[in-house]
């Protein structure tokens, strides 16, 4: 795994998500304490390559925005417009661009969905 715990390469972060399965497999009940740190500790720098190399890009778009935050909340779109105190139908208006949101729904994904205003204005 190169220096340390660092995996550096695919085929390094491969054998340590296969070392995982292998551990996993055994059931909960069969495995080691020294086997469940071993795990923690090789799903943590499993957890460091895949944030070096799974890089998603942030959205560039308000609609983008607004997706990526039903997502994260775990929203189906008629909760989101429930939330956003819009229509399922005006929603899917703004989200598509066929309709300008209003400065009620603006506000509304600034507090929210946290979406930062100098986003919102910049993308609006």
């Amino acid at each position: 795994m190169g220096r340390g715990n660092k995996i550096e390469t695919k085929a390094s972060y491969q054998a340590v998500m296969a070392k995982i399965d292998g551990l996993m497999a055994k059931g909960s009940g069969h495995v080691s304490a020294e086997e469940l740190e071993e795990i923690r500790r090789l799903a943590l720098s499993a957890q460091e390559y895949e944030k070096n190399v799974y890089v998603v890009d942030a959205p560039s778009t308000l609609s983008g925005m607004i997706e990526m935050r039903m997502y994260e909340m775990r929203l189906r779109q008629v909760d989101l417009a429930r939330k956003l105190r819009v229509s399922p139908a005006k929603l899917s208006l703004i989200l598509n661009g066929k309709q300008k949101p209003d400065v009620d729904f603006l506000k509304a994904v600034h507090t929210e969905l946290n979406v930062d205003a100098n986003f919102i204005l910049e993308h609006a």
